[in-house]
């Protein structure tokens, strides 16, 4: 487990390490880079750099922890990847349920995967649960985390690569939004980072405005730490409630 520079969460704990792309927001991912990098760097847990890895000797990691955290589950994998066991993802929510005075955040891009595993279990408590929506075809994934029971429920339009255009948030508790950084980023403009946080305060959604990326609101390539996270002169950080 590790200190996260992700502004929404604070640590990392990544019993899964490596994945395979499954759809536009995957192009140009950060954990594929950086997975080569920390090989590189002869780090052991990434001699596999970004094939699909279980780490056990990791599982018990949260214990360590006593101080409580907001923990970021799989930060370089995907938890709901169809090459992991529900055997394995049992594994981990036994840790999650063991360790309550932690808060673990989950994101995928398998949403259906995630809607099939917790129809037979139950969700911690301690548990949120999110989805990436990056573009429109991606939304149909809101569908399958909307009747989930969990205490929070999020969206992550991270790397936002178009207009969403109409969004139903009902039962969506939280919306992440952020600019891909990095020398292939892809542009976002800001009407549609616009859009999305109107219409989650219309609809009671907590918003969250990560960052510009490699593109500024005007249009301008340039370092992701220029750019900021300024929205029409703001910072726009909110958690849910």
């Amino acid at each position: 487990m590790s200190k996260s520079t992700i502004e929404w969460t604070e640590m990392s704990w990544n019993p899964i390490t490596g994945c395979t792309k499954i759809s536009d927001g995957c192009l140009n991912c950060y954990a594929a880079i950086m997975s080569r990098r920390l090989k590189a760097m002869g780090q052991q847990k990434y001699r596999n750099e970004f094939k699909l890895t279980l780490h056990e000797n990791v599982l018990r990691e949260p214990y360590k922890w006593k101080k409580p955290h907001t923990i970021f589950v799989c930060s370089m994998s995907d938890l709901f990847h169809d090459k992991v066991p529900f055997e394995f993802i049992d594994k981990v929510f036994k840790t999650i349920e063991q360790t309550p005075h932690h808060q673990y955040q989950l994101l995928t891009k398998r949403a259906e995967r995630m809607n099939i595993y917790f129809q037979s279990r139950p969700i911690p408590t301690n548990v949120w649960l999110g989805v990436t929506v990056e573009n429109k075809k991606s939304k149909e994934r809101i569908d399958f985390l909307r009747p989930l029971q969990a205490s929070v429920l999020f969206l992550s339009c991270e790397p936002l690569l178009e207009d969403l255009e109409e969004l139903d948030l009902t039962n969506i508790d939280w919306v992440i939004v952020g600019g891909e950084s990095g020398s292939n980023a892809r542009p976002m403009k800001e009407s549609w980072v616009l859009s999305i946080k109107e219409q989650s305060e219309a609809q009671g959604a907590s918003f969250f405005f990560k960052q510009w990326g490699t593109w500024g609101s005007d249009g301008v390539k340039r370092s992701k730490f220029r750019n900021g996270k300024l929205l029409k002169g703001k910072v726009y950080q909110n958690f849910p409630i």
